[in-house]
């Protein structure tokens, strides 16, 4: 199959836009980027191996899990990526989240990620998994200001499930997609553990873009939840490595670079 997407070999010209970015618009600190998807898609993992890429050496600032089954991020918290010496750091953040699990009163609930969508719950959020934060709660901020509301809200999925989204799944990732889209937030999703989905892949990374295999995920994906195939962005998070290598820096700067830019036509639209 011939590549339907041309990465490799621009890693450098990625890691040179990152590092050159500064927000247009001056009243945005940084962008403000929020994770979610299902328990065990691999949100955590994805937050480390952005930081890795960045840094150029394999990190775990965000506590990640390899067992499973239920989620191991119970905070809001919110990640800064260091910019070369202490205290520099690079003009976006990651919000991080408990996982959507089956159930009305497992994982984080729908309105509580809406609520985080327009800024209202402060860093340190305790998750309460049977009900939603309220207005009288010490953690919710009544007055957000732009650079509290999300800017670009990112999806992560798992390719590695055999079916690669339940209904249950679905329907509430489906509330938030749309509850973003009335806010006006782009979105972005990102595909994780695509080598444990394709074998090809798996001997070789830099057959991501020829695989049959996902290429079809990324249509399902596209069918379910409606994100247009330029929005999916397939990666290998960092796992069992102890050192970064090109071509997953690769894969994972270019979907930064997606986020980035999405985040600042959005704010520059204010």
């Amino acid at each position: 199959m011939e590549e339907w997407r041309h990465v490799w070999g621009h890693k450098n010209k990625y890691l040179q836009f990152a590092e050159d970015y500064q927000p247009y618009n001056k009243e945005v600190k940084q962008l403000r980027v929020l994770l979610h998807g299902p328990t065990g898609a691999g949100k955590s993992s994805f937050l480390n191996s952005v930081d890795s890429a960045l840094q150029g050496r394999v990190t775990d600032r965000a506590p990640a899990d390899s067992i499973g089954g239920k989620s191991f991020s119970i905070k809001h918290r919110t990640y800064q990526f260091n910019k070369g010496g202490p205290g520099t750091f690079y003009p976006f953040v990651f919000t991080d989240l408990m996982g959507l699990e089956k159930g009305t009163e497992k994982g984080v609930g729908v309105e509580d990620i809406k609520q985080a969508m327009k800024g209202h719950i402060k860093d340190g959020y305790d998750i309460n998994q049977c009900s939603q934060i309220s207005e009288d709660n010490q953690n919710y901020n009544k007055n957000p200001t732009l650079n509290d509301h999300v800017h670009v809200l990112v999806c992560v999925i798992a390719a590695n499930t055999e079916n690669i989204l339940d209904d249950e799944s679905v329907i509430k990732m489906r509330d938030v997609r749309l509850a973003a889209r009335n806010l006006e937030i782009p979105q972005v999703a990102i595909l994780t553990k695509i080598d444990e989905a394709c074998p090809e892949v798996k001997a070789d990374i830099k057959n991501v873009y020829k695989s049959k295999k996902l290429k079809k995920m990324v249509d399902e994906l596209s069918a379910k939840l409606g994100f247009t195939p330029t929005c999916i962005f397939p990666v290998k998070n960092y796992h069992s490595e102890i050192d970064t290598n090109d071509e997953v820096d690769t894969l994972i700067l270019s979907a930064l670079n997606k986020i980035i830019n999405s985040g600042e036509d959005y704010v520059n639209s204010l």
